[in-house]
């Protein structure tokens, strides 16, 4: 009891953990984890650098935690396109929802998986060390499904699972560092396409 009543201690009237989350979310998108100030993180979630601290930990398990809610919000389409019936049609939508979430009006351009920590000081390296692990995970599940594809006869029997992830989620990370540097949706679109053309017919 004395744990959850210190764990309190400092959070404003009226504090909304969910609200703070999706608004610290946004803020580490667009600048990534070191850029991300304390006072800026503070200011967009409107608490107190106390109130964040009791709620949330430190900036790091902060990060977790913006990460979590950025894989199961913005980035679901991923999960989600596991499921298709075909691996065309898995591709299609990764790619699909790579361009939808990382160049659209209400949110940050780019994808806070890929460009939250590409380079940290020595303080961030388990930030960087955690989204290497969250994009290696990625590409593993692709790779899982493709070889379910090779087994299933929907991909030729000498397509390479493990090489048609690694092409697949290099593109899609591709477009999402194209949408930071401000390339349209509809060019962005019109590379996904160009890179579905050459996939391997069954």
């Amino acid at each position: 009891m004395e744990k959850q009543q210190s764990s309190l201690i400092g959070r404003p009237r009226g504090f909304d953990a969910d609200q703070a989350l999706e608004r610290a979310m946004l803020v580490f998108w667009e600048h990534g984890y070191e850029g991300a100030s304390t006072a800026v993180l503070t200011n967009a979630m409107g608490v107190s650098t106390t109130s964040m601290y009791a709620a949330f930990g430190n900036k790091e398990k902060l990060f977790r935690r913006v990460l979590e809610r950025y894989t199961e919000g913005p980035s679901a389409y991923f999960a989600q396109a596991l499921e298709e019936p075909t691996a065309l049609n898995v591709a299609t939508a990764v790619l699909a929802g790579t361009v939808r979430t990382t160049s659209g009006p209400a949110h940050p351009h780019g994808c806070l998986g890929v460009q939250g920590a590409l380079t940290t000081s020595g303080s961030g390296q388990e930030v960087r060390d955690l989204l290497v692990a969250w994009r290696n995970d990625g590409y593993c599940r692709l790779r899982e499904r493709f070889q379910r594809a090779v087994d299933d006869g929907d991909l030729p029997p000498q397509t390479d699972p493990g090489l048609l992830a690694r092409y697949l989620t290099t593109f899609a990370y591709g477009i999402a560092v194209q949408a930071a540097s401000g390339v349209d949706r509809d060019e962005l679109r019109e590379m996904a396409d160009a890179a579905l053309r050459n996939w391997p017919p069954v």
